[in-house]
């Protein structure tokens, strides 16, 4: 623990020192870097995290849909999930549920997507037929 810290010390002090000197530069801390990283987050060791699984971090359904979309157009395409507007979305149990909706007597299905808002893991992602 106390070389990450070190570790952060260190790199603090760089970053100020290559900034006071190079201010168009930027200080890339690499991908062995975002290894670690990766591996700590994974660890079941405590770490500092804004993540504690009781605050909502997704508190609007304006920020819950701007999550959605992107990843509803890779999969089902833009066109597609646009056409299922306006959208059904609720906080429910600390969830986003999002689902298209179509005109009465309209064949076909919509989206579903649940989304963590404590911490913006996607639950489920489903289209109906």
């Amino acid at each position: 623990m106390i070389t990450l810290i070190m570790k952060y010390f260190f790199l603090s002090l760089l970053l100020v020192t290559l900034t006071d000197c190079a201010q168009n530069k930027r200080l890339v801390l690499g991908k062995e870097n975002a290894t670690e990283e990766l591996k700590i987050a994974l660890s079941k060791k405590p770490q500092h995290n804004v993540i504690d699984y009781k605050k909502l971090i997704i508190k609007d359904s304006v920020t819950a849909i701007k999550i959605a979309q992107p990843i509803l157009f890779d999969i089902y395409g833009k066109e597609n999930i646009e056409k299922q507007k306006p959208f059904e979305i609720y906080l429910l149990e600390n969830y986003w549920v999002i689902s298209g909706t179509l005109p009465e007597d309209y064949l076909g299905g919509t989206f579903l997507i649940i989304i963590d808002a404590r911490n913006s893991q996607i639950i489920k992602i489903t289209h109906g037929k």
